[in-house]
């Protein structure tokens, strides 16, 4: 079966309706992403291949996002959700390149034709997707133009508006597990605040409320998605949400948000004048579609930037292993634990990680991350820019949820529960800003914990993080999880030498997979060193890339 006759003259029609522009674009781990201004015929087009990628899986609902995350308002995106939830599969990810950059109609519809035969795609499957934007100017019209896609192939379409990128993973996946034996979930927002509330009051139950916390919600979609969960959770917990201009031209991630916070490690633009903040208490910060968060804290009057505390993902990280583990120990359940992380790591993070569970390290990239934390029972997984989650195998749902509770002794018994509440209470399928916050307040509840004593559990090396112009980044090659160059040759001697002369020292390079840049990372004990050796190693860049 092949896409010919009217269906194909369909789709030649609407791809006309949206001309594509001079521009080459890449499906990568953020999907496509580029200026707003150049993506209508791409986001036609990833309507065309959500619709087979669902034809495909027999006619399980895909998804489809809207957004450019924490990038400038100006900026946008498109990108796929699987049908559990997941990042699109690899394999596709060529497909959707070759498709976006087909230059005709004619071309487009051979392209789609070559992915119907190498897929071998039963074109008379049904389809479904539900798709889903965030707040940009843009979002909603380039929305119009991938339904106008999915319309070709006579799709089953679900809008689900304005939403968090979480929120639509965890739509997809409650949509395709409804009718089995064990559902992610009600396949509705509704739900999904319910499944996060009512997991949240569980673990808080007989606690009391933990301190009033401002979230900074990017001026962003998290604005949503947190007034919808406060309406499920009444007088459990008091938030301040802050910078809430949804809509506002020119807000969106602009001198807030988590990425602002984690660059210029400092506050948010004008929080030095907010009344609710004061020193010694948590804050955090959202990134524009919420699947990012940033906790920090000040040891200091707001006004003075040495009194900032920074909490990464390296921090979250640390914190949900360690409880988890605990309790995984407490509940004596024969499953796993384990952490994956990226050579951003802070290295004290993986030391002090390393005494507890074992390390897994990947290249950049959440998907690496996601697939290497699926390997064990439970994996915890967070890069250092707060994005993140954990995984429970089908081991681990199994072993907690078929425990005895009535041969343990109580805390094994209260283990058990916990372990099944946490479970529901983060989302599984992929990095929540809203559902790691909760999982923080409440380990940090457990654990009669404010900020400083979270962040004492070890102390950050002084790192920086530097961007290299080169003429070319393809010639700087990686291993070792990109821990090591390989290419140019003789360039890795030559860093190893530089760090191997400062205590606690590590540098590494990698070209970027975004820029044309290729980016220097340095940490060592001293910030004088950190900045000795990350100069030094960008002068090595400069010197090969030339």
């Amino acid at each position: 079966m092949s896409i010919a006759g009217t269906l194909a003259q369909t789709i030649e029609q609407r791809s006309a309706a949206h001309p594509k522009p001079d521009a080459r674009l890449t499906y990568g781990t953020a999907g496509f992403r580029t200026k707003a201004s150049l993506l209508e015929s791409t986001c036609f087009r990833i309507g065309l291949i959500g619709a087979l990628r669902s034809k495909s899986l027999g006619g399980k609902t895909v998804g489809l996002m809207v957004t450019a995350s924490h990038n400038p308002e100006e900026d946008n995106g498109v990108k796929m959700v699987d049908a559990r939830g997941e990042m699109l599969e690899a394999s596709w990810e060529p497909i959707c390149t070759a498709i976006a950059n087909a230059a005709t109609g004619e071309e487009l519809v051979a392209e789609l034709n070559k992915v119907v035969e190498q897929k071998s795609i039963d074109l008379s499957v049904p389809a479904s997707v539900v798709y889903a934007y965030d707040t940009r100017p843009s979002s909603k019209p380039l929305a119009e133009a991938m339904v106008d896609g999915l319309g070709a192939f006579d799709t089953n379409v679900t809008d689900g508006g304005l939403l968090t990128t979480p929120q639509l993973h965890y739509l997809v996946l409650a949509l395709n597990t409804q009718h089995e034996a064990q559902p992610y979930g009600s396949p509705t927002t509704e739900g999904y605040y319910a499944k996060l509330a009512g997991a949240y009051m569980s673990l808080m139950k007989g606690r009391p409320a933990p301190p009033p916390l401002i979230v900074d919600c990017a001026n962003g979609v998290g604005t949503v998605s947190l007034k919808g969960l406060l309406a499920h959770l009444r007088d459990a917990l008091v938030l301040y949400p802050v910078r809430t201009a949804v809509g506002q031209t020119g807000a969106l991630n602009n001198g807030c948000g988590a990425d602002f916070v984690k660059s210029k490690q400092r506050l948010p633009e004008g929080f030095e004048h907010e009344p609710n903040v004061h020193p010694g208490e948590l804050l955090c910060s959202f990134d524009g579609d919420a699947d990012r968060i940033m906790f920090y804290y000040l040891v200091g009057p707001a006004t003075d930037p040495a009194n900032f505390r920074m909490l990464d993902g390296d921090k979250i990280a640390s914190l949900a292993a360690d409880h988890l583990g605990e309790l995984v120990h407490a509940a004596n359940l024969d499953v796993n634990i384990g952490c994956v992380q990226t050579a951003y790591a802070n290295g004290a993070s993986t030391t002090y990680l390393e005494q507890r569970v074992p390390i897994t390290c990947t290249p950049t990239g959440v998907k690496h991350l996601h697939h290497a934390a699926e390997k064990y029972d439970i994996g915890v997984y967070f890069e250092a820019n707060g994005h993140g989650t954990v995984l429970f195998s089908e081991k681990a749902q199994r072993a907690i949820s078929e425990a005895d509770t009535s041969k343990m002794s109580p805390e094994s018994a209260a283990a058990i529960a916990q372990l099944a509440a946490f479970a529901e209470l983060i989302n599984q399928t992929v990095g929540d800003a809203v559902s790691d916050m909760l999982m923080v307040l409440v380990i940090l509840a457990m654990r009669g914990w404010g900020p400083r004593e979270w962040d004492a559990t070890y102390t950050d090396l002084p790192n920086k993080l530097v961007k290299v112009a080169v003429a070319d980044r393809t010639q700087f090659r990686t291993t070792d999880a990109e821990r090591r160059v390989t290419h140019p040759e003789g360039l890795q001697e030559r860093i190893d030498a530089l760090v191997a002369k400062y205590p606690s020292g590590r540098a590494f390079v990698r070209p970027s997979g975004t820029e044309d840049c290729v980016r220097v990372y340095a940490e060592a004990e001293k910030p004088e060193d950190v900045a000795e050796l990350a100069s030094a190693t960008e002068a090595l860049v400069k010197e090969f890339g030339a």
